[in-house]
């Protein structure tokens, strides 16, 4: 679902306006050593949670609504895995957009929780076995992968580099 005020913006600027947007993305992991993943309807391709910040929206909170609305999993925050940038995407409905995209790790408040397509944005969503994903894109591994690896500060390029989280 595109929110508001982006399509507020949308309406302003046209979809060949580059918009940039803070964007959410919710690596979760249950007890089962599971990770929460979606399939986008938009693509067709599983991902980790995602969606983006409203305006004035603190990003753990985002991103427990977000996953929340997509799924109907309730999540904790436990830290920020990485702060990247996407690829400029041109999505199904012509807009092109890039995203500042803060990936958190979390873990489910409630053990065994069944997670359900909850809105548009999916049509599969389902728990996976970290040594077990199906097809995806190298960067969402990559943020599984960081996530998994538990480390006590977020990966980002640093500075000196142009490097991206391929």
């Amino acid at each position: 679902m595109i929110p508001d005020f982006v399509s507020s913006l949308r309406a302003a600027v046209g979809p060949d306006h580059l918009l940039w947007l803070p964007g959410v993305d919710a690596v979760v992991i249950n007890e089962c050593r599971q990770v929460l993943l979606q399939r986008r309807s938009a693509a067709g391709l599983w991902t980790p949670l995602s969606g983006i910040l409203e305006p004035g929206e603190q990003p753990a909170a985002g991103v427990v609504r977000e996953v929340e609305e997509e799924t109907g999993i309730r999540v904790e925050v436990e830290r920020l895995v990485a702060a990247t940038v996407s690829p400029q995407v041109r999505h199904g409905n012509g807009d092109l957009a890039q995203y500042l995209e803060l990936v958190f790790a979390c873990r489910p408040t409630e053990p065994g929780q069944v997670p359900r397509v909850a809105d548009d944005e999916s049509v599969e969503v389902g728990w996976f076995a970290l040594d077990a994903l199906p097809p995806m894109s190298q960067r969402m591994r990559n943020f599984i992968t960081l996530a998994e690896e538990d480390q006590p500060a977020a990966w980002f390029v640093p500075a000196s580099a142009s490097a991206q989280l391929v």
